[in-house]
Protein backbone atom coordinates (compact mmCIF):
# COMPACT_ATOMS: atom_id res chain seq x y z
CA UNK A 1 0.00 0.00 0.00
CA UNK A 2 1.33 3.13 -1.29
CA UNK A 3 -0.29 6.03 0.33
CA UNK A 4 -2.46 5.07 3.12
CA UNK A 5 -4.99 7.86 4.93
CA UNK A 6 -6.69 6.55 8.38
CA UNK A 7 -9.33 9.43 9.57
CA UNK A 8 -8.36 12.10 7.97
CA UNK A 9 -10.49 15.51 9.54
CA UNK A 10 -9.72 19.03 8.45
CA UNK A 11 -12.21 22.18 9.44
CA UNK A 12 -11.61 25.59 8.34
CA UNK A 13 -13.09 27.56 11.47
CA UNK A 14 -16.29 26.62 11.64
CA UNK A 15 -16.37 24.53 8.33
CA UNK A 16 -16.35 20.99 8.56
CA UNK A 17 -14.15 19.60 5.30
CA UNK A 18 -13.45 16.13 6.54
CA UNK A 19 -15.30 14.08 8.72
CA UNK A 20 -12.80 10.72 9.22
CA UNK A 21 -11.52 10.13 5.69
CA UNK A 22 -9.51 6.74 5.40
CA UNK A 23 -8.01 5.87 1.52
CA UNK A 24 -5.48 3.42 0.49
CA UNK A 25 -3.77 3.04 -2.61
CA UNK A 26 -1.91 -0.20 -3.85
CA UNK A 27 1.08 0.90 -5.72
CA UNK A 28 1.29 1.18 -9.21
CA UNK A 29 -2.57 1.71 -9.63
CA UNK A 30 -5.48 4.35 -10.24
CA UNK A 31 -7.42 5.99 -7.52
CA UNK A 32 -9.77 8.44 -8.76
CA UNK A 33 -11.75 10.89 -6.04
CA UNK A 34 -15.36 11.74 -7.38
CA UNK A 35 -17.47 14.18 -5.78
CA UNK A 36 -19.07 17.62 -5.17
CA UNK A 37 -17.75 20.93 -5.04
CA UNK A 38 -17.10 21.20 -2.01
CA UNK A 39 -16.91 17.63 -0.88
CA UNK A 40 -13.08 17.84 0.05
CA UNK A 41 -11.42 16.33 -2.65
CA UNK A 42 -8.96 19.20 -3.12
CA UNK A 43 -8.01 19.17 0.89
CA UNK A 44 -7.75 15.74 0.55
CA UNK A 45 -5.00 15.91 -2.33
CA UNK A 46 -3.14 18.86 -0.30
CA UNK A 47 -3.03 17.15 3.10
CA UNK A 48 -1.28 13.85 0.83
CA UNK A 49 1.04 16.52 -0.82
CA UNK A 50 1.70 17.88 3.04
CA UNK A 51 0.72 21.52 1.82
CA UNK A 52 -1.96 21.55 4.58
CA UNK A 53 -2.07 20.11 7.97
CA UNK A 54 -4.83 17.71 8.79
CA UNK A 55 -6.31 18.56 12.75
CA UNK A 56 -6.91 14.29 13.06
CA UNK A 57 -6.10 11.38 11.74
CA UNK A 58 -3.04 10.28 10.30
CA UNK A 59 -1.94 9.43 6.82
CA UNK A 60 1.73 7.85 4.85
CA UNK A 61 2.80 7.92 1.18
CA UNK A 62 5.78 5.45 0.73
CA UNK A 63 5.75 4.63 4.10
CA UNK A 64 6.63 8.36 4.97
CA UNK A 65 4.36 10.22 7.09
CA UNK A 66 2.87 13.43 5.56
CA UNK A 67 3.06 15.45 9.07
CA UNK A 68 6.40 14.39 10.88
CA UNK A 69 8.35 13.55 7.53
CA UNK A 70 7.15 15.97 4.66
CA UNK A 71 10.44 16.18 3.39
CA UNK A 72 10.50 12.26 2.41
CA UNK A 73 7.14 12.73 1.27
CA UNK A 74 8.13 15.36 -1.73
CA UNK A 75 10.73 13.47 -2.52
CA UNK A 76 8.80 11.04 -4.06
CA UNK A 77 5.67 12.37 -5.27
CA UNK A 78 4.57 15.43 -7.63
CA UNK A 79 1.57 17.17 -7.98
CA UNK A 80 0.00 19.03 -10.88
CA UNK A 81 -2.68 21.50 -9.63
CA UNK A 82 -5.84 22.53 -11.58
CA UNK A 83 -3.85 25.12 -13.57
CA UNK A 84 -1.32 24.62 -15.63
CA UNK A 85 2.25 26.25 -13.34
CA UNK A 86 4.56 27.02 -16.41
CA UNK A 87 6.66 29.73 -17.31
CA UNK A 88 4.82 31.37 -20.31
CA UNK A 89 7.92 33.55 -21.25
CA UNK A 90 10.13 30.69 -21.24
CA UNK A 91 10.50 28.03 -23.87
CA UNK A 92 8.81 24.50 -23.09
CA UNK A 93 12.16 22.97 -23.02
CA UNK A 94 13.65 25.77 -20.76
CA UNK A 95 10.81 25.12 -18.39
CA UNK A 96 11.72 21.20 -17.93
CA UNK A 97 15.76 21.79 -17.70
CA UNK A 98 14.74 24.91 -15.30
CA UNK A 99 12.53 22.15 -13.18
CA UNK A 100 15.13 19.55 -13.48
CA UNK A 101 17.87 21.97 -11.81
CA UNK A 102 15.69 22.88 -9.47
CA UNK A 103 15.32 19.08 -8.34
CA UNK A 104 19.30 19.21 -8.45
CA UNK A 105 19.63 17.31 -11.69
CA UNK A 106 22.49 17.61 -13.27
CA UNK A 107 22.88 19.96 -16.23
CA UNK A 108 23.19 17.28 -18.78
CA UNK A 109 20.91 15.05 -16.93
CA UNK A 110 18.16 17.33 -16.94
CA UNK A 111 18.78 18.63 -20.72
CA UNK A 112 18.52 14.45 -21.25
CA UNK A 113 15.23 14.50 -18.93
CA UNK A 114 14.06 17.49 -20.47
CA UNK A 115 14.40 16.31 -24.09
CA UNK A 116 12.99 12.44 -23.16
CA UNK A 117 9.75 13.99 -21.49
CA UNK A 118 9.35 16.59 -24.82
CA UNK A 119 9.32 13.38 -26.91
CA UNK A 120 6.93 11.38 -24.42
CA UNK A 121 4.14 14.29 -24.59
CA UNK A 122 4.42 14.69 -28.50
CA UNK A 123 6.11 18.46 -27.53
CA UNK A 124 9.52 18.12 -29.43
CA UNK A 125 8.21 20.40 -32.42
CA UNK A 126 7.32 23.34 -30.10
CA UNK A 127 9.97 22.76 -27.27
CA UNK A 128 12.14 25.84 -28.18
CA UNK A 129 8.49 28.14 -28.63
CA UNK A 130 7.59 30.80 -25.75
CA UNK A 131 4.73 28.82 -23.50
CA UNK A 132 2.32 31.60 -24.38
CA UNK A 133 2.25 30.68 -27.78
CA UNK A 134 0.71 27.30 -26.77
CA UNK A 135 -2.42 25.59 -27.16
CA UNK A 136 -4.14 24.73 -23.09
CA UNK A 137 -3.87 21.24 -23.58
CA UNK A 138 0.08 21.71 -24.96
CA UNK A 139 0.56 23.57 -21.80
CA UNK A 140 -1.23 21.04 -19.90
CA UNK A 141 0.86 18.49 -21.47
CA UNK A 142 4.14 20.39 -20.36
CA UNK A 143 2.83 21.07 -16.91
CA UNK A 144 2.61 16.98 -16.24
CA UNK A 145 6.05 16.47 -17.85
CA UNK A 146 7.64 18.60 -15.52
CA UNK A 147 5.71 16.56 -12.71
CA UNK A 148 7.54 14.08 -13.79
CA UNK A 149 11.20 15.03 -14.11
CA UNK A 150 12.48 13.41 -10.93
CA UNK A 151 10.39 10.40 -11.78
CA UNK A 152 8.38 9.92 -8.69
CA UNK A 153 6.58 7.02 -7.34
CA UNK A 154 3.04 8.83 -6.56
CA UNK A 155 1.36 11.61 -8.88
CA UNK A 156 -1.32 13.57 -7.88
CA UNK A 157 -3.34 15.02 -10.30
CA UNK A 158 -6.29 17.44 -9.43
CA UNK A 159 -8.44 18.06 -12.14
CA UNK A 160 -5.43 18.05 -14.62
CA UNK A 161 -7.98 17.58 -17.99
CA UNK A 162 -10.22 20.98 -16.36
CA UNK A 163 -10.98 23.19 -19.88
CA UNK A 164 -9.17 20.77 -22.42
CA UNK A 165 -11.26 20.43 -25.56
CA UNK A 166 -12.14 16.44 -26.55
CA UNK A 167 -8.74 15.89 -28.34
CA UNK A 168 -6.57 17.37 -25.84
CA UNK A 169 -8.05 15.20 -22.94
CA UNK A 170 -7.91 12.30 -25.00
CA UNK A 171 -4.08 12.70 -25.62
CA UNK A 172 -3.64 13.40 -21.83
CA UNK A 173 -5.52 10.08 -21.18
CA UNK A 174 -3.00 8.18 -22.89
CA UNK A 175 -0.25 9.75 -21.60
CA UNK A 176 -1.84 8.76 -18.34
CA UNK A 177 -2.03 5.30 -18.91
CA UNK A 178 1.56 5.34 -20.11
CA UNK A 179 2.73 6.59 -16.67
CA UNK A 180 0.71 3.28 -14.58
CA UNK A 181 2.18 1.44 -17.59
CA UNK A 182 5.42 2.07 -16.15
CA UNK A 183 4.45 1.49 -12.82
CA UNK A 184 3.42 5.10 -11.10
CA UNK A 185 0.90 5.65 -8.69
CA UNK A 186 -1.70 7.82 -9.46
CA UNK A 187 -4.44 9.98 -7.53
CA UNK A 188 -6.86 11.54 -9.49
CA UNK A 189 -9.59 13.66 -8.64
CA UNK A 190 -11.55 14.85 -11.68
CA UNK A 191 -15.02 16.27 -12.59
CA UNK A 192 -15.49 14.36 -15.30
CA UNK A 193 -16.90 11.21 -14.81
CA UNK A 194 -15.86 9.70 -18.17
CA UNK A 195 -12.52 9.96 -17.04
CA UNK A 196 -13.00 7.96 -14.03
CA UNK A 197 -14.43 5.02 -15.75
CA UNK A 198 -11.69 5.40 -17.93
CA UNK A 199 -8.39 5.70 -15.76
CA UNK A 200 -9.29 4.47 -12.63
CA UNK A 201 -8.93 1.39 -10.97
CA UNK A 202 -10.82 2.34 -7.82
CA UNK A 203 -13.40 4.98 -7.32
CA UNK A 204 -13.90 6.79 -3.90
CA UNK A 205 -16.70 9.01 -3.56
CA UNK A 206 -17.04 11.87 -1.42
CA UNK A 207 -19.84 14.05 -0.14
CA UNK A 208 -19.65 16.48 2.40
CA UNK A 209 -16.46 14.95 3.71
CA UNK A 210 -17.35 11.81 4.20
CA UNK A 211 -16.73 8.59 1.69
CA UNK A 212 -20.31 7.49 0.70
CA UNK A 213 -19.02 4.53 -1.77
CA UNK A 214 -16.21 3.07 -2.91
CA UNK A 215 -14.73 0.15 -5.01
CA UNK A 216 -14.53 -0.39 -9.17
CA UNK A 217 -16.68 1.31 -11.52
CA UNK A 218 -18.48 -1.82 -12.39
CA UNK A 219 -19.15 -2.55 -8.59
CA UNK A 220 -20.22 1.05 -8.20
CA UNK A 221 -22.88 0.93 -11.25
CA UNK A 222 -23.80 -2.48 -9.85
CA UNK A 223 -24.56 -0.82 -6.35
CA UNK A 224 -26.78 1.09 -7.83
CA UNK A 225 -29.11 -1.37 -9.85
CA UNK A 226 -28.23 -3.79 -12.76
CA UNK A 227 -29.07 -3.98 -16.00
CA UNK A 228 -32.54 -2.87 -17.62
CA UNK A 229 -34.48 -3.65 -21.19
CA UNK A 230 -36.24 -0.44 -22.65
CA UNK A 231 -39.02 -1.29 -24.75
CA UNK A 232 -40.84 1.17 -26.67
CA UNK A 233 -44.80 1.31 -27.96
CA UNK A 234 -46.78 3.05 -29.60
CA UNK A 235 -49.70 3.02 -27.46
CA UNK A 236 -49.24 3.48 -23.79
CA UNK A 237 -51.85 0.57 -23.30
CA UNK A 238 -50.18 -1.66 -25.40
CA UNK A 239 -46.73 -0.78 -22.66
CA UNK A 240 -49.33 -1.68 -19.57
CA UNK A 241 -50.18 -4.82 -21.42
CA UNK A 242 -47.06 -5.92 -22.22
CA UNK A 243 -46.15 -4.74 -18.74
CA UNK A 244 -49.03 -7.35 -17.70
CA UNK A 245 -47.18 -10.35 -18.97
CA UNK A 246 -43.32 -10.03 -18.51
CA UNK A 247 -43.04 -7.69 -15.63
CA UNK A 248 -41.53 -4.61 -15.26
CA UNK A 249 -42.82 -0.94 -15.01
CA UNK A 250 -44.73 0.95 -17.71
CA UNK A 251 -44.21 4.59 -18.14
CA UNK A 252 -46.47 5.99 -21.24
CA UNK A 253 -45.06 4.19 -24.14
CA UNK A 254 -41.83 3.10 -22.52
CA UNK A 255 -42.11 -0.54 -20.54
CA UNK A 256 -38.74 -1.18 -18.55
CA UNK A 257 -37.18 -4.23 -17.31
CA UNK A 258 -34.53 -5.55 -15.43
CA UNK A 259 -32.00 -7.70 -16.78
CA UNK A 260 -29.48 -9.47 -16.72
CA UNK A 261 -27.37 -8.24 -19.49
CA UNK A 262 -27.50 -11.36 -21.53
CA UNK A 263 -29.06 -11.48 -24.99
CA UNK A 264 -30.86 -14.99 -23.96
CA UNK A 265 -32.73 -12.71 -21.52
CA UNK A 266 -34.07 -10.35 -23.93
CA UNK A 267 -34.56 -12.83 -26.91
CA UNK A 268 -36.64 -14.81 -24.32
CA UNK A 269 -38.60 -11.60 -23.44
CA UNK A 270 -39.64 -10.57 -27.01
CA UNK A 271 -40.26 -14.19 -28.04
CA UNK A 272 -42.99 -14.34 -25.05
CA UNK A 273 -44.21 -10.68 -26.21
CA UNK A 274 -44.29 -12.27 -29.98
CA UNK A 275 -46.25 -15.36 -28.81
CA UNK A 276 -48.71 -13.17 -26.34
CA UNK A 277 -48.99 -9.69 -26.49
CA UNK A 278 -47.95 -6.49 -28.66
CA UNK A 279 -44.86 -6.13 -30.44
CA UNK A 280 -42.71 -3.02 -29.39
CA UNK A 281 -41.36 -0.45 -32.11
CA UNK A 282 -37.78 -0.24 -30.27
CA UNK A 283 -36.02 -2.15 -28.12
CA UNK A 284 -32.79 -0.63 -26.07
CA UNK A 285 -30.50 -1.52 -23.40
CA UNK A 286 -29.13 0.43 -20.56
CA UNK A 287 -26.48 -0.29 -17.88
CA UNK A 288 -25.71 2.48 -14.98
CA UNK A 289 -23.44 4.57 -15.76
CA UNK A 290 -20.82 6.30 -13.20
CA UNK A 291 -23.29 9.70 -13.71
CA UNK A 292 -25.90 7.20 -12.61
CA UNK A 293 -24.26 6.07 -9.65
CA UNK A 294 -22.80 10.33 -8.54
CA UNK A 295 -26.60 11.61 -8.88
CA UNK A 296 -28.11 8.69 -6.75
CA UNK A 297 -24.98 8.66 -4.21
CA UNK A 298 -24.39 12.30 -3.83
CA UNK A 299 -28.29 13.32 -3.83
Amino acid sequence: MIVEAVGLRKSFGPTVVLEGVDLRVDEGSVLALLGPNGAGKTTIVRILTTLTRPDAGHATIAGYDVVREPSKVRGVISLTGQSAAVDDNQTGRENLVMIGRLMHLGRSTARQRADDLLEQFGLTGAMNRRVKTYSGGMSRRLDLAMSLIARPRVIFLDEPTTGLDPASRLTMWEAIGELVRDGTTILLTTQYLEEADRLADRIVLLDQGRITASGTADALKTQIGGERIELYFADPADALKAAGLVGGLADGLVLNLPSDGSAAHLHAVLDDLRARGPQPDRVASHRPTLDDVFLTLTA
